[in-house]
């Protein structure tokens, strides 16, 4: 089997049902991701329906880590092209960043959707080079600087060309307001298991509307439980980018739940009840996970 605990670990998974919730404890940090809907009674409901998504399906993009050598990039994103993807994430970092763009850029064309990932590995002094990827028609830059310095940001917002998104800095509503009001970004990654859950990235979502700021779902390598989730968060209407939630296949040889496919570069958004997917117990099992069941007491409406 693929799938290693790291890669699959969602704590607290909700998969709902007529009737009851089941919550899949694996060790992890995705717990209160998705804790806080268990209490509002999803029983029969799918998670989309209840936070008002509209989309039956999603185009997501896909990244692209970093290669020692140049063409290996390029013969990672050919493939992704030819596989459906919407859009290229490409990660940089200094010494890897400028070139590396210019040769994807000139390789897939100007109608493909490109944007790159810092994880914050500049800083202001690297303004004047970094204002070279403004040459490629990119879609954003995504957390450019340090995760906790909104004012480096702000005044690198103000002197690129390319749209900055945040990422690693957005922990939470109040510091994506703080963000806004800065000025700090254009767009912003929200992802579930980092801000508190399925609950605080809807309301992100509807401040990001709200500011008129457009907004992306991130992942971070989850397995088929977190991948229902978030495809259910990305199909809301103010995620109007490309979300990072690839095929299953791209990460796992063999997921917790069905795999999720790629077919004419969408993704079907679950309908079901909860996430709308149901884990394998031979697969939690192996993966040393502890499934407990939560019904409704009698007193509940």
């Amino acid at each position: 089997m693929a799938i290693s605990r790291a890669a699959a670990a969602v704590a607290l998974i909700l998969v709902g049902g007529a009737g009851g919730w089941w919550l899949h404890g694996l060790q992890g940090d995705q717990g209160p991701a998705v804790a806080g809907l268990a209490e509002r009674g999803l029983a029969g409901r799918s998670l989309a329906d209840y936070l008002g998504a509209t989309a039956k399906t999603v185009a997501p993009g896909v990244v692209i880590g970093l290669h020692d050598d140049v063409s290996e990039t390029l013969e990672v994103a050919q493939r992704c092209l030819e596989e459906g993807y919407a859009r290229i994430k490409l990660k940089i970092e200094p010494g890897r960043d400028v070139s590396i763009v210019e040769a994807i850029r000139r390789h897939v064309g100007d109608s493909v959707m490109l944007q790159v990932d810092a994880n914050g590995a500049y800083t202001l002094g690297d303004l004047e080079h970094l204002s070279g990827l403004d040459d490629f028609g990119l879609a954003l830059i995504e957390q450019p600087l340090a995760a906790d310095d909104l004012e480096a940001h702000a005044s690198l917002a103000r002197s690129l060309r390319t749209p900055v998104c945040l990422d690693e800095s957005i922990t939470s509503l109040r510091v994506a307001r703080e963000a806004i009001e800065l000025r700090a970004c254009s767009i912003i990654n929200v992802k579930p298991g980092r801000i508190g859950g399925y609950l605080e990235a809807k309301r992100m979502h509807d401040l990001c509307i709200a500011e008129n700021i457009p907004v992306l779902c991130g992942g971070m390598f989850e397995s088929g439980v977190g991948r229902a989730a978030n495809l259910a968060l990305a199909a809301m209407e103010g995620f109007s980018l490309p979300p990072d939630l690839s095929a299953s296949s791209r990460y796992f040889l063999e997921d917790v739940t069905e795999p999720f496919e790629l077919i004419d570069g969408e993704i079907e958004v679950p309908t079901g009840p909860g996430i709308g997917v149901v884990p394998g117990q031979d697969q939690l099992s192996n993966l040393g996970a502890v499934v407990t069941e939560i019904r409704p007491s009698s007193s509940a409406s």
